[in-house]
């Protein structure tokens, strides 16, 4: 076998875009909006498999579609291709890929690799090492040897580390069958308790974020209300972590409520003093002078 085919009733657009609404409005799946669903949906579509499993096997990270790491191994290896881990634990992802179609590599990721690339002291390296680097190694050897099954995407964990940004705190998938399998019973006895089993609090994401900063601006009363929104820790911290389009929204947020409530200013004549008053008079010369006719 070397394409990922599955059998699937054939839907129509009208359907697939009732399909994207109930997906987006469930929020079970990270995907916000029925425009993102049905984008995803089209691909999974094109792609042979009912577009339903899209919500399955896609996410979407700061606006930018990527394919889980899990959905990426599995197409590979229902398209025919091999996967053989000799190790996985906090410390290295080592694993080899073959496939009919495209040889056989050995990639491997471990926290030296990630510290020479600017990821290891990233929140998402520090927290979940294991997944971080499980997930580099099977998108960079998915990709080498039967790219197909990356259906042109990245892994969601190499999307927020291209963005800058971090991984919604969701509790960690079960370990893939194949992971789990070749990965010795010891170092799995070894490991400290998974984070599944102490799940953290969801986090809220920049998009929302900014939707919140922008209604707290715009409802100041003040400059100095505006200030104090600028100078809070949050927005401080928001501006050391966010990246290009974030940042830039950020920043015109904050400039567009310091200019609706910024000071009036008068011009001023040769003296430097505010002309506000001969301007009166002008005004005042010019109406009495129509009036005489």
């Amino acid at each position: 076998m070397n394409a990922v085919t599955t059998t699937t009733t054939p839907l129509g657009y009208a359907d697939i875009e009732r399909l994207a609404a109930s997906i987006a409005q469930s929020g079970l799946f990270g995907i916000k909006t029925k425009d993102q669903a049905i984008a995803l949906m089209m691909i999974a579509h094109a792609e042979g498999r009912h577009p339903a499993l899209a919500a399955r096997d896609y996410d979407v990270i700061s606006g930018r579609p990527a394919k889980k790491a899990e959905a990426m191994l599995r197409d590979f290896l229902e398209a025919g291709g091999k996967t053989q881990w000799h190790a996985l634990s906090d410390e290295i992802a080592d694993a080899t890929f073959s496939h009919p179609s495209g040889g056989s590599v050995r990639i491997m990721w471990n926290m030296e690799r990630a510290a020479k690339a600017g990821l290891g002291g990233k929140d998402n390296w520090k927290k979940f090492p294991r997944q971080m680097l499980r997930s580099r190694t099977v998108s960079e050897g998915v990709r080498t040897v039967w790219p197909m099954a990356t259906s042109g995407m990245h892994v969601p964990e190499e999307t927020v580390d291209f963005n800058g940004t971090t991984l919604d705190a969701e509790p960690e998938a079960p370990p893939l069958r194949a992971a789990a399998a070749a990965t010795p019973r010891a170092d799995r006895i070894a490991e400290k308790a998974p984070a599944y089993e102490a799940p953290p609090q969801p986090k809220q994401t920049i998009g929302q974020f900014l939707d919140s900063l922008e209604i707290a601006v715009r409802d100041c009363d003040s400059l100095a209300a505006v200030n104090r929104i600028n100078a809070s820790p949050k927005v401080v911290q928001a501006r050391q972590t966010l990246r290009n389009g974030a940042l830039e929204r950020l920043e015109s947020i904050i400039a567009s409520g310091l200019a609706a409530h910024a000071p009036v200013t008068y011009p001023t004549n040769d003296d430097g003093d505010a002309a506000s008053e001969d301007m009166e008079e002008v005004q005042i010369a010019g109406a009495e002078k129509m009036a005489s006719g």
